[in-house]
């Protein structure tokens, strides 16, 4: 896995809520601070009526709070996965490259990384406008164009195009079609359910250490 002489680029795609974190950021940001019923839109999005580009923006268009307020929140409140230091390290030792990609807000996920001292991490996610009572969410895809789902795939697609292997964590629905395209996939949570009956070879996770200890052995070190 390493870059140096004929050996392959490989990147670590990561998803960030509820795999870097134990909770998903951005519910407990909506269960305290938003004002309406946004369960009924992540109903909505679980049974495939709308994407996650516009559930994250409608759900959060509910909330009206600044965004120092909901920072402090998120910092006060987070819980990081156990083993995210070791597997940040890990990639960094094995030259292999490291990046975020969340269907999750800009604002908390580099306020928890920057909290951890990652300042330089590579984040692409939703960017979250505040304004007007509101935020809206927006998603670039890896060209800077406007995206309104597939936001993962897109970046796991560029990535392959770059000449990269990927190695892929994720616990979620929407981590499947970016799982799919990885030369090696983690999954916990629902992820797995929807690579198993997919038939798709993966490695289950539950904490981060787990995915430290298989890519040791995958790189026979």
């Amino acid at each position: 896995m390493h870059t140096q002489d004929n050996k392959p680029k490989v990147i670590f795609q990561s998803d960030f809520d509820g795999t870097i974190t134990v909770d998903d950021i951005s519910f407990l940001i909506l269960d305290k601070f938003a004002a309406g019923d946004w369960r009924a839109i992540l109903k909505d999005y679980k049974f495939g009526r709308i994407s996650v580009g516009q559930f994250n923006t409608l759900a959060f268009s509910m909330v009206a709070e600044d965004k120092q307020i909901l920072t402090d929140y998120v910092l006060n409140n987070y819980q990081i996965r156990p083993g995210f230091l070791e597997l940040v390290n890990y990639c960094a030792q094995e030259n292999i490259r490291f990046a975020i990609v969340s269907n999750g807000l800009d604002f908390y996920i580099k306020a928890i990384i920057n909290d951890l001292g990652f300042n330089s991490m590579e984040i692409y996610s939703a960017r979250a406008n505040f304004g007007r009572g509101k935020i809206n969410a927006v998603y670039e895809g890896p060209d800077g164009s406007i995206i309104h789902n597939g936001f993962k795939e897109s970046f796991a697609r560029h990535f392959k195009s770059q000449g990269y292997r990927i190695i892929y964590a994720g616990n979620g629905v929407s981590d499947f079609p970016a799982a799919k395209m990885a030369h090696h996939a983690f999954a916990t949570e629902s992820l797995v359910k929807k690579l198993d009956e997919a038939q798709i070879p993966f490695f289950t996770f539950f904490e981060l250490n787990d995915v430290v200890s298989k890519l040791k052995e995958l790189n026979g070190n």
